[in-house]
């Protein structure tokens, strides 16, 4: 395992990166609601990239049709904006990259359609505090397993389960870098936090069981017993202190 460190030159540039995938997925949050088709978000996506002078880093990684991965509901991941009409009471899991000036920003947030139900705001906030558990984890000196360990013990403590198929990850100028961050385990693991790591943090958290099936598509992935999942994700820096996260603007 090759876990780059980044200068603080490359730092400041995964700065600029983040800034601008949380601004324009949250130009996409203020845009969704009843009616809407998830294609719709697609193409505001490319719209927002082209007046940033960026581009996707999702779209045509590996085949990926698409700008960003629209998620709706018992679909935790991978989710392909088409033509499925937005419903109020849905839940949409948005999964969004972007490269900028050869680095990379990855965010991802789970909302609301209309109003919703008790029980899928609960699980949405949870997913969001299991996150903020993991970034209070990620310090100068600390292990990978202690973030991993934080998000399962913040979902599982209150009922929910955390995805193992799918996990967090090390990002840089791939979108993909060592080391993979599970979303479980156990603390006082994995190799020990330096400065000048980046990661991505993104706990999956489901309403019933963590297993997962992966849709016809062969990109969407599903709960396996169809219940509700959420999906939220940062890119952070290790410092000397507390975690900088460098997607920040898109919750603000």
């Amino acid at each position: 395992m090759t876990i780059i460190i980044k200068s603080e030159k490359e730092i400041a540039a995964m700065r600029r990166a983040g800034k601008i995938v949380a601004m324009i997925l949250k130009i996409m949050v203020g845009k969704i609601r009843p009616g809407m088709e998830t294609k719709e978000l697609d193409i505001i996506a490319a719209k927002e990239l082209e007046k940033c002078g960026a581009r996707s880093s999702f779209k045509g990684y590996r085949g990926f049709p698409a700008n960003l991965c629209v998620s709706v509901n018992e679909e935790i991941v991978h989710g392909i904006p088409g033509k499925r009409v937005l419903r109020e009471g849905d839940i949409v899991s948005l999964d969004f990259g972007a490269i900028f000036d050869g680095f990379q920003g990855d965010v991802a947030l789970t909302v609301g359609v209309g109003r919703i139900s008790k029980k899928a705001k609960e699980l949405i906030d949870t997913t969001r505090g299991a996150l903020e558990a993991g970034i209070k984890a990620a310090r100068d000196g600390a292990r990978l397993g202690d973030i991993s360990h934080a998000i399962q013990n913040y979902a599982e403590s209150r009922g929910y389960s955390a995805v193992r198929e799918y996990t967090g990850h090390g990002i840089g100028r791939d979108m993909h870098e060592e080391p993979q961050i599970p979303n479980f385990g156990p603390p006082n693991s994995g190799p020990v936090l330096k400065k000048g790591m980046i990661l991505a943090l993104e706990p999956m958290v489901n309403i019933g069981d963590w297993r997962t099936r992966v849709g016809d598509d062969q990109w969407t992935v599903l709960t396996a017993d169809g219940n509700l999942s959420a999906h939220f994700e940062h890119t952070i820096a290790i410092t000397d202190s507390q975690p900088e996260v460098l997607t920040e603007e898109v919750y603000a």
